[in-house]
């Protein structure tokens, strides 16, 4: 076998990519800035030079995690939609449908508003 073979084994190839990235962390970071003043200064956030007692913003996710959830429904009805064989589309539109239905559905939901009556 020769080594051009082995490389597209994919165990092989992360390993390869995995001790090349390595390497070039350790020399990146010889290289990296360092101040004698503040030398834990790297571990530090960057803030534009602005020097921040403690992380001020927490962010909610309350708001986010029903978009990420209808964006990940979509994306995963749009695509066993777009890659389902074409002999197997003709004949299944029931499926296709309930994909459908079901991505509605989960629109419903998700996006549903609480009544306070």
């Amino acid at each position: 076998m020769e080594l051009s073979f082995l490389l597209i084994y994919p165990p092989i190839a992360f390993f390869v990519i995995f001790i090349f990235l390595i390497i070039l962390s350790h020399f990146t970071d010889k290289m990296s800035f360092k101040n004698s003043k503040n030398p834990s200064g790297k571990t530090k956030a960057y803030a534009c030079g602005e020097d921040v007692k403690d992380h001020r913003i927490k962010p909610n996710y309350v708001e986010f995690f029903p978009v990420a959830f209808f964006f990940t429904i979509m994306h995963v009805i749009t695509l066993m939609i777009a890659t389902t064989p074409e002999k197997i589309l003709k004949s299944s539109l029931g499926i296709i449908a309930l994909f459908v239905i079901t991505a509605y559905l989960s629109i419903l939901i998700i996006f549903r508003r609480e009544r306070n009556d």
